[in-house]
Formats: C-alpha cells, structure tokens, sequence
C-alpha cells in the first residue's frame, strides 16, 4: 500500500500465499492522503475504529494510535503487520470493542463498517470523549455509506458532510458539538423467543451490536434449532462461529451433562454468547473464546461441531472461512465424532463436507436452506 508515510507490505490474517484479496483498499489510502495533504495534527490521541486488517494503525504507527476492532483476526493481522514494520510492541494500543474507550480522543478515524448497529454503538461509546477540537473523519468505500451512515454521525457527534468520492471511495467529516443531546445506547438488545424451536423456546437472546439479526431470530439458525442432534450424556460440543449462542445455549440446555465451548472471532459475539447462555440458566458447563475457529482446540477431544459458517468476508463473497472451519473441525473432533453444518442449499457445503470427511448426510433441508452431517471416520 502506498501512503504519504512510504509503501507498506501488508497482509491479512491467517496468512494465506493464494489470497488475492488486498489487506486494505481504496478508501484507506484515501484517508491517509487526506490526513497528510490537510496536515491534521496527530499529535494527540489518535483513535482508529473499524480499521479492517491494521492497514491505518500500520501506516500512522509513529504517531502511537489506538486501534478499536471488534475481530479478532483484525487484531492479528495488525499484529503481523506491525511486527513486518519493525513497530516496537505496545506503540499501538489494541482494544476491542468491549473495552473501555479512551477518555480523550484528538483524531477520530473511522472505517465504516458493515453493520449500522456497530457504528452506533462505537460512537456513542467514544462521544464522551470527542470534544469541540476533535478532528473526525471517516472513510469507506462508496457503497458501503449510505444516507443513514451520515445521519448516525450527525446524530450522536455533530454536523457531517462528504467528500467527492475518489476510486469509488469516499470520506465523512464531521464537526463535533459535545453539547448536544444523544438518546441512551440501545445495545445490547434483548428479545424472547417464539415457542416452536426446542428447547430455547421462550428463551432470552441478548445481542450485542454488530451480531447478525441482533432484533430477531433468523430463519436459518430458527430451521437449525428444529434439527439439532438430541445426543444425551458427557459431550464436549463446539458451537463454531457462535455468533449469539443461541444454537449453544440449546444444546446446553437439553443436555445439562454437555460442556459447550462458544467460539467466535468477534468479541461482540462471544460477549453476546455468554450473556444469551447466563440469561438463560443453562444448567451445565460453558466456555467462551474469542479466537481463529478451531485454533487452540487440541486434536481428537470433541464428540460434536456446530457450525453457520459466514459466507462473507467484510464486501467479498468467499468459501475460505468455511473451508477453514470445516478442517479445523474434523482435526478436533473424536474418530466417530460429527460436524452439522446449517447453509443456505445453494452454496454447496456438501461437496466440500465430502472431499474433506469422505461422507456427507442430509438431515433436513428446505427450499432455502440445508441441515448437513459429517462423521470422522
């Protein structure tokens, strides 16, 4: 990547040689130039959010950024990226969207992220700390900013407007006003669950912003919990990419004997998990990781895999992240043990479900989506 600063060697995480996706994009260098051509002092408190792969915290490194992500691979990758550069540990702060904020930000840099609800909760975590002298400036690509973007940041900071868009990317600015009132944060949300789908039945969901259909019950986990294994007695059970946990939460719930590992690479959604699990009562024994799939899951220990793998990676459609779960889950579980996978029919899991385990069952399927099984032989 080429910035005002030098040219930066920059990689996504895990790394992978066969990757063609670019680990920043227009819309970074577009805001990095504008930082260097206005000369936005960075003197103070400089805070990233959203930052995709470490790309903007890499490149302003010498000006002691925070780095707020809610993924994390993002984290990894900013580790790596920085390490590539020769950046002492600890020049960037890395938080997570979990953690406390800054109680000052000078510079607000922010990458608009997919998710609406994110946004909003991201700034009215860090309004307290943006004052009249604030420099805030956002950035994305042309398609993932929206009426509504610019209405969030002119609601909860103060005045914004955009730039002409350059390389299909364009910049939000906007002029911070302290003093003006912000409804209460609406996150997390809580909702009941309709009867009809087993054992979480009635039960509490509690989403934390950023996790998908945080105000509702989606219809593919909704067809998932209506065709879950009944399996009974001591398991170790993996909800893979556990987003809330609700599918986690009703296996707990229906075999108190299960010890459920939620794992997720979102902070959002592990903290979502454990809070849908605890406002529940689940009777057994939990555990709740942040992490890179199946990394850190010893080889041979779990009788069953979970698993509505993603099918997206921030704007781009790719198989890779479920390839990656699919494997990591055949090296942890037991000779016998099974991995369901719930995907919309068109996408084909069975095919790689074969490849990969030699056999693939269907359990269920609609017109939209499919319940697959695979066992380790």
């Amino acid at each position: 990547m080429t910035t005002p600063w030098g040219d930066l060697a920059l990689t996504r995480f895990p790394e992978d040689p066969r990757e063609r996706l670019r680990a920043w994009d227009a819309s970074d260098e577009y805001l990095l130039r504008h930082l260097a051509e206005q000369e936005i002092p960075l003197s103070g408190t400089v805070v990233v959010v959203g930052d995709r792969w470490g790309a903007l915290v890499t490149a302003l490194a010498a000006h002691r950024p925070t780095q707020i992500t809610d993924s994390y691979l993002t984290q990894e990758a900013t580790r790596a990226n920085l390490d590539r550069h020769g950046v002492e540990p600890g020049t960037v702060r890395l938080l997570t969207t979990q953690d406390a904020p800054p109680d000052r930000v000078d510079v607000l840099l922010v990458r608009v992220p997919k998710s609406l609800a994110l946004l909003e909760d991201q700034l009215l975590r860090l309004a307290p700390a943006v004052h009249e002298g604030t420099a805030v400036v956002g950035t994305g690509m042309v398609k993932e900013i929206h009426t509504s973007t610019l209405q969030l940041f002119e609601r909860i900071l103060g005045p914004t407007r955009t730039s002409l868009a350059e390389r299909k990317a364009r910049l939000i600015f906007c002029t911070p006003e302290p003093s003006q009132q912000r409804a209460a944060n609406p996150w997390p949300y809580a909702y009941t669950l309709p009867d009809g789908i087993g054992a979480v039945s009635q039960g509490t969901v509690v989403n934390h912003a950023g996790v998908f259909c945080a105000d509702r019950l989606d219809i593919g986990t909704r067809f998932f919990l209506g065709h879950l294994p009944d399996g009974k007695g001591a398991q170790r059970v993996v909800d893979l990419g556990c987003g809330n946990g609700i599918v986690g939460t009703a296996v707990g719930l229906a075999n108190p004997e299960a010890e459920v590992l939620f794992v997720d690479e979102s902070f959002q959604a592990v903290a979502s998990a454990e809070a849908t699990y605890r406002a529940n009562g689940v009777p057994g024994h939990a555990e709740f990781r942040v992490g890179d799939g199946m990394a850190g899951v010893p080889d041979g220990t779990v009788d069953l895999v979970l698993n509505n793998p993603p099918f997206h990676s921030h704007q781009a459609t790719t198989d890779a992240t479920a390839w990656r779960m699919f494997t990591g889950a055949k090296r942890a579980l037991r000779p016998g043990g099974e991995l369901w996978v719930i995907g919309n029919r068109h996408l084909g899991y069975h095919v790689k479900l074969r490849r990969l385990f030699g056999n693939s069952e269907l359990v269920a399927g609609d017109p939209k989506f499919v319940v697959l099984r695979a066992v380790k032989r």
